[in-house]
């Protein structure tokens, strides 16, 4: 049985000594080693062709930004996250990671393509808006003929998931620029990014804003600094469970589309955007499901993956793109079929987690190592449960409303602001159905949300 299919075991001899290097793949037994190196492959492949999409772009930005060599480890950061894993979850984690790095791989491309540094005289650039990396794309859907680039989640969001040495340099130039050193890490390195002009220059407006925290908002004026665009910024309300602060919120993202509208040129299409929400819904359909099967005794996604993926198809994905449907739609037959047949996720399963806090980008794979070194299974995390809210494909005001509700709880927001209730009460519900004995809470001391 050893030679098809096998139990981990030793997965910490694997590694060279004190390192996350491998020694050598993992043998998972003949079928699932053959499937993980296929999708090894297939991860090469994507990076591949990015690079023969625009050869000349690619070596420029190897060349000229620090963070863009990062992505050359992506294929060992999906193998950490898929590290122990068997059948059904192997395939599960695999097709989520190939909707992470297929889409990563064509936005760099049409970064690089477009970038002002290389091509002074691109026309795409001037058809793109640049968004702040916490903003969800629906608003971008009503124009079709438009792109949005989230500014800050390819140079340093993502590559900070994907390399922990990433960040240091870009927090030297912060702080030797005279921001203070107790500033949230992530806008902090993000600034540093913009003084050390790594950000490829896309774009011809922008929409930034007041979320998660002020750190970010000071990093908006770096940004803003650095682009020299036309800018928008859509204030989002802080205490935003009431309803009295939501027609605020409306008449902010009408603002933003009368911008974009003045900026570009074009109209807001709402049949274009109606289509695009039909999608999402379907999306969030599909998500909501999988939170189920993490209800019962029986979860078929854990570990890092869940979370991952659902981040970056949140902000990315505005339901203009089918790839993250098409992929659902396979996740979720395998998730039912293992469900239906009791399988277990992990060789052994002691405890059921709930991670709850901002995300710790510099090791993300911290739950897989507690699954396959301890049985701590992470059934459910903060990030994970960001706006679940559907939207009304008839109604233009409910539309809009949903979409102003939705930027009120997105990524490290939803949780953080808003008083204590979002944060402690929805952490012991989350508890109570989830069934979980565990609560991972990272303590990130610079974290002005979580540390109120």
């Amino acid at each position: 049985m050893g030679f098809w299919v096998n139990q981990p075991k030793n997965l910490g001899k694997l590694h060279k000594d004190k390192t996350a290097i491998l020694k050598h793949r993992e043998w998972r037994g003949l079928r699932d080693t053959m499937y993980d190196y296929y999708r090894w492959l297939i991860t090469w492949k994507n990076i591949i062709v990015m690079t023969l999409k625009a050869p000349v772009s690619t070596v420029k930005g190897l060349w000229n930004y620090r963070w863009m060599a990062s992505y050359l480890s992506a294929p060992a950061w999906v193998d950490r996250h898929t590290e122990g894993l068997r059948g059904t979850h192997l395939r599960i984690a695999h097709l989520h990671f190939n909707a992470l790095v297929k889409p990563t791989t064509d936005i760099i491309n049409y970064l690089l393509a477009n970038d002002k540094h290389f091509h002074k005289n691109s026309k795409m650039s001037d058809k793109t808006i640049l968004v702040d990396e916490i903003f969800s794309s629906e608003l971008t859907a009503g124009f079709p003929g438009l792109h949005d680039i989230h500014v800050s989640t390819i140079p340093i969001f993502l590559t900070s998931m994907v390399d922990q040495q990433i960040t240091p340099p870009y927090l030297d130039i912060t702080e030797s620029y005279g921001v203070p050193a107790d500033v949230c890490p992530l806008p902090s390195a993000e600034a540093g990014v913009a003084i050390n002009d790594d950000y490829p220059l896309v774009g011809k407006c922008a929409l930034t804003c007041n979320m998660p925290c002020d750190g970010s908002v000071i990093n908006s004026s770096f940004i803003d600094r650095r682009f020299n665009v036309p800018t928008y910024p859509i204030n989002v309300p802080l205490r935003y469970n009431g309803e009295d602060v939501q027609q605020y919120a409306v008449d902010e993202v009408k603002a933003a589309i009368s911008f974009i509208e003045e900026q570009m040129g074009v109209k807001f299409d709402w049949d274009a955007f109606f289509k695009a929400m039909n999608r999402y819904n379907k999306q969030l359909e599909y998500e909501m499901m999988k939170w189920d099967i993490n209800k019962t005794d029986y979860p078929q996604m854990t570990g890092a993956t869940f979370w991952l993926y659902r981040l970056f198809y949140f902000h990315i994905s505005g339901g203009m793109n089918e790839l993250y449907t098409k992929t659902d739609k396979k996740v979720n037959k395998l998730m039912m079929k293992g469900y239906e047949k009791k399988e277990m996720v992990s060789k052994v399963m002691r405890h059921r987690a709930i991670v709850w806090s901002c995300p710790a980008n510099y090791y993300t794979s911290l739950a897989n190592w507690l699954e396959n070194c301890w049985g701590v299974n992470v059934v459910m995390d903060m990030e994970t449960m960001i706006s679940y809210i559907m939207y009304d494909t008839s109604d233009k005001e409910k539309a809009l409303a949903t979409y102003a509700k939705t930027l009120q709880r997105t990524t490290m927001r939803k949780h953080t602001k808003g008083g204590y209730a979002n944060v402690v009460d929805e952490l012991w519900r989350i508890v109570d159905e989830f069934n979980a004995d565990m609560v991972i809470m990272y303590d990130q001391i610079s974290c002005k949300g979580m540390d109120g």
